[in-house]
């Protein structure tokens, strides 16, 4: 081949194997090469774009195109260069390639390591189109058009700026490119012909396929160079922003971990190119389309959607539209788990759990019922209220064990902000949905079991009442259409179980309390201690210090002396301390002296483990004394027995003393019951001055201990009559009921929790009022043994009751008294 003039510069890249050749022919090249039939081979590239007079590697895969390259290489044969459109296409027809390219031949052909060949491809100085592909096999032939270039001047000052810019813009991109050899800005500078400067730096800088192929459709070296210019100029840009960003994210994270170095670096650029933002709206609204709301909500989501989109992700407020969004998804709508309608599964999951608590489970298994039945009502809002520690929050989790629900708590006490509730405005800084929301997103569905623990703690202050928030949460009229006022929709709520636990009723505003329904759960007896203690506590606390059950047993009589010894509660929570004290006791040894023989702890073990006994139970004392008469009291830890003593001291006047801390209403319980003694002292046979000469005294012990309430007229009304009369009380007997100025017998509270204070203490019987008879009638029979009760409506019948004909031994002699005060008279 011949040639007039001819340029060769080599280039070597840092990730070829082999050097790049750049060739340039002048116009005056043999023009053999360029003759060739109607049907020419077409050499289809992956991602490379080949321009004219240039000499590049090209890495042969497909079988067709090695067997073009080797009939091309042999028979000295033209080949139409063109560039896919999509680089993965393996067998691209005329669709599939760029329609502009080059026409070159096969220089050299190498056999490379691993079985790739490569080949030199030379291109001519002439374009061609690509008119039609008219064979595939065994490699693509087609008919081309030769496309004439327009001629310019290049020695105009216009042509010679573009060239020095060009020149300029090229060696500044390459010292900035990670992807070039710093050698390639040598052979730019040493290229004086302006075809071969534009053609290689075209070919060889990392261009995008689009952007080659446009440079070589310029009809004139001029355009080309315009275009080339001007993605130069693009390409050194970002290549400064990309440096600006690194500075700034080096001053950020000075010292910093290299991790976190990229993650910033990723961030800023991504701050600066705003990318990303398309993809996560795309994201949420995809997963919108995904829920199972209504069409009301599925309109106004993708009303917020749109707001977002307009919305620049550099502004605060986008993150604030887009918190909101995440809310919504995150929200359970109309998914529902599905209830367990088994009952005799359900009450058993309720017994295994806990031992007593009837009236609850009897509430909750008849919720159940009725859901199997209709299929569909509205969930109960129970309130269960009572003493510490019995057991109330446990109870809502084997409620939702047993409806097979989630189940998730909710602590409310202290709880003093109503935004807490129903959520702030989402335009406020720091908004957040309220508390019941928040459930729900926990819980993942819209029909869960949430216990509203101690309700009663609820405070108000400058900022609202949540009290009065939880009106609208717990109205089952209502609550279908809950109103969040961070979401600023309607949730339906009414499939919601909610229980609610509260110590004190008394706290709870009214209008809340009428929403919910009642359930007591009333302080434990003894014996349902024992039981707890046996099947929950002793197991519970066996595991949790790592001791294996059948090495250490409690017997009954020692689970009994630690509950009446070393607890005053109505729950549990004390005594499961003190097991676990026990156990740990048990540990130390085991740990020092390795596992003995089973180990059985009796009341000895107790005492020697836990010290002497910290509370002692008041037992009946006899009734050797007038005036001294065993009543029942309530307290917050149980039942408990009390005496109420009266004594007679001489005195004008009949002053009446009351002691041992009594509250107004006990102080105004003796003043009547001294009254109705007044009233009817011929009944007593009692003498009419003898209030006159004798000053009376009633004192209740432990007169640290406040007491107060109306449950112990009739006891201190006994009292005053045996101390009057000095006859005796009936032994081994006990009473409790509050007394009218008429003499009537009025119902108390807490007969439960007084009967079996009365039954530890060997009392055998007692006097209740009649209307209490109900009360009896709801106690386990179990628990009633040995005991006799006496139903009065009147203080005459306490009376004859509670009194002997027996005089005390040193009886007062009235008679004897009133003689002597007459004698001194006379005297």
């Amino acid at each position: 081949m011949k040639r007039n003039k001819k340029e060769e510069i080599l280039l070597n890249t840092e990730n070829d194997e082999i050097s790049m050749l750049a060739e340039v022919q002048t116009d005056s090249d043999d023009m053999n090469m360029m003759k060739f039939d109607q049907e020419i081979a077409v050499m289809p590239l992956r991602n490379m774009v080949m321009f004219p007079s240039v000499v590049m590697p090209v890495t042969i895969g497909r079988p067709s195109t090695l067997k073009l390259i080797n009939a091309a290489y042999k028979k000295k044969l033209p080949v139409a260069i063109v560039c896919q459109l999509q680089g993965d296409t393996d067998n691209p027809g005329f669709n599939d390639l760029y329609h502009i390219g080059v026409v070159g031949k096969v220089l050299r052909v190498f056999e490379m390591p691993g079985g790739n060949t490569t080949v030199i491809m030379q291109s001519s100085g002439t374009k061609i189109h690509l008119d039609d592909i008219v064979k595939t096999t065994p490699y693509l032939k087609g008919k081309v058009t030769i496309i004439q270039e327009e001629k310019e001047q290049l020695d105009t000052d216009e042509f010679k700026a573009l060239i020095d810019t060009c020149k300029d813009l090229t060696t500044r991109y390459i010292e900035t490119s990670e992807k070039m050899a710093p050698d390639t800005v040598f052979a730019i500078k040493n290229m004086d012909e302006p075809a071969i400067l534009v053609n290689f730096t075209c070919s060889n800088l990392p261009f995008t396929v689009e952007e080659k192929v446009k440079m070589l459709s310029a009809n004139n070296l001029k355009d080309r160079l315009y275009i080339l210019v001007k993605i130069l100029n693009r390409e050194i840009q970002l290549a400064n922003i990309k440096q600006n960003i690194q500075m700034r994210t080096r001053e950020e994270i000075d010292r910093q971990q290299r991790e976190y170095f990229l993650q910033q670096q990723i961030k800023n650029i991504q701050d600066e190119l705003g990318s990303g933002q398309e993809d996560e709206i795309d994201e949420l609204r995809q997963k919108g389309k995904a829920k199972k709301w209504s069409t009301e909500m599925a309109m106004l989501f993708e009303k917020e959607i749109s707001k977002l989109e307009r919305i620049n992700s550099q502004s605060p407020d986008f993150n604030v539209q887009l918190t909101y969004l995440q809310t919504l998804l995150g929200l359970p709508w109309n998914v529902f788990t599905t209830d367990n309608l088994n009952i005799s599964n359900a009450e058993k999951t309720l017994n295994k759990d806990h031992y007593g608590l009837e009236k609850v489970k009897e509430r909750i298994l008849e919720h159940l019922a009725v859901l199997k039945l209709k299929g569909d009502m509205k969930a109960p809002i129970i309130c269960l209220y009572g003493p510490p520690g019995v057991g109330k929050t446990s109870l809502g989790r084997s409620i939702a064990a047993s409806l097979k629900r989630k189940y998730i708590r909710m602590s409310l006490g202290g709880v003093h902000d109503e935004a807490e509730i129903r959520g702030h405005r989402k335009t406020y800084i720091g908004a957040m949905p309220g508390r019941i929301i928040k459930s729900l997103i926990k819980a993942e569905s819209s029909n869960p079991v949430i216990i509203l623990d101690e309700i009663d703690k609820l405070g108000s202050d400058h900022r609202g009442d949540p009290s009065s928030a939880m009106l609208e949460v717990l109205d089952p009229e209502q609550n279908n259409s809950f109103h969040d006022n961070y979401l600023d929709v309607d949730y339906d709520l009414s499939k919601v179980m909610f229980v609610a636990t509260a110590n004190n009723l008394s706290t709870i505003p009214p209008a809340l309390l009428d929403r919910m329904e009642l359930i007591e759960v009333s302080g434990y007896i003894t014996e349902e201690k024992i039981e707890i203690a046996r099947h929950h506590l002793v197991p519970k606390e066996l595991e949790a210090n790592g001791i294996k059950k059948e090495y250490v047993k409690f017997s009954k009589a020692a689970l009994e002396y630690i509950v009446e010894n070393y607890t005053r509660e109505s729950g549990v929570r004390e005594l499961e301390k003190k097991i676990n004290k026990v156990m740990r006791k048990i540990a130390l040894e085991f740990a020092r002296n390795g596992y003995e023989l089973t180990h059985e702890i009796k009341p000895a073990d107790v005492r020697k483990y836990l010290g002497a006994p910290e509370y002692s139970r008041d037992k009946y004392q006899g009734n050797e004394y007038a005036g001294v008469v065993t009543g029942l009291a309530w307290t917050a830890v149980g039942g408990e027995i009390l005496f109420v003593e009266t004594s007679l001291s001489k005195g004008k006047g009949g002053r009446l003393t009351l002691t041992g801390n009594l509250g107004d209403v006990m102080k105004e319980s003796a003043m009547l019951a001294l009254e109705y003694i007044k009233a009817h002292a011929q009944l007593l046979d009692l003498q009419e001055d003898i209030f006159e000469n004798w000053n009376i005294h009633i004192h209740v012990p432990e007169g640290a201990i406040p007491k107060d309430g109306p449950s112990a007229g009739i006891t201190m009304a006994t009292s005053l009559a045996s101390a009057l009369t000095q006859r005796k009380v009936k032994a081994n007997l006990a009473m409790t009921g509050e007394i009218t100025l008429r003499g009537k017998v009025l119902p108390v509270g807490g007969i439960k929790e007084k009967i079996l204070a009365a039954k530890r203490a060997g009392i055998k019987d007692i006097i209740l009022c009649e209307e209490n008879r109900k009360n009896i009638e709801e106690i386990q029979p179990i628990y009633l043994g040995g005991l006799t009760f006496h139903y009065v409506t009147d203080i005459k019948e306490v009376l004859a009751l509670a009194l002997t004909n027996e005089k005390v031994n040193g009886a007062i002699d009235f008679n004897i008294t009133n003689q002597t005060t007459e004698d001194n008279k006379q005297i």
